[in-house]
């Protein structure tokens, strides 16, 4: 049974092995992502902060594209699937980013949530595969490659450090405030 806070996130495992509480943390943070980008329109997806051109709809495309980076064409050396697979990364570094003002609210949560879902099936087939030690096909451009606990721990920060813009973004569309 998996406990859900007040926002519905589920909570990590209080104690549990090392991968039950790294895939709880990993899912925690994944859901404050939901969380704070839930029931917005395609204005409050595109809102910024400040300077900054940050957009919630744009974080939700950059961390689809993180999971598949990491846990499909990192992990197993697949080849980028749509939409990764036509990007002119040289053209536009951040198109991730800057492409999300052209997607519908409802398109770019399916594309979060598909790219998450299969992330979570092919972690599954790793750690059945070898565990947490279980290294990436393909190696990074000095040689090291990285094992599936790093890639995990990887994604954690990632979506921890992304989920605090999330705060902002959110409390300038509407208010909403939370951790």
């Amino acid at each position: 049974m998996i406990d859900l806070d007040e926002h519905g996130r589920p909570e990590p495992p209080v104690a549990a092995d090392e991968t039950a509480t790294l895939l709880g943390y990993l899912d925690y943070q994944r859901a404050t992502l939901e969380w704070k980008c839930a029931g917005l329109d395609a204005a409050g997806l595109n809102a910024t902060v400040g300077a900054s051109t940050m957009t919630l709809g744009g974080m939700l495309k950059h961390l689809a594209y993180v999971e598949s980076w990491w846990c499909s064409q990192r992990l197993y050396g697949n080849a980028p699937e749509p939409p990764w697979d036509t990007v002119d990364w040289e053209a536009d570094i951040d198109w991730d980013w800057h492409s999300a003002t052209e997607d519908t609210p409802e398109q770019l949560l399916t594309l979060w949530q598909d790219t998450v879902a299969r992330s979570r099936s092919l972690v599954a087939d790793a750690l059945a595969d070898g565990g947490l030690d279980r290294l990436a096909v393909r190696p990074w451009s000095d040689g090291r490659v990285p094992s599936l606990r790093w890639i995990l721990f990887h994604l954690v920060e990632e979506y921890a450090r992304h989920n605090g813009h999330a705060d902002l973004l959110r409390e300038a569309v509407d208010g909403r405030t939370g951790d």
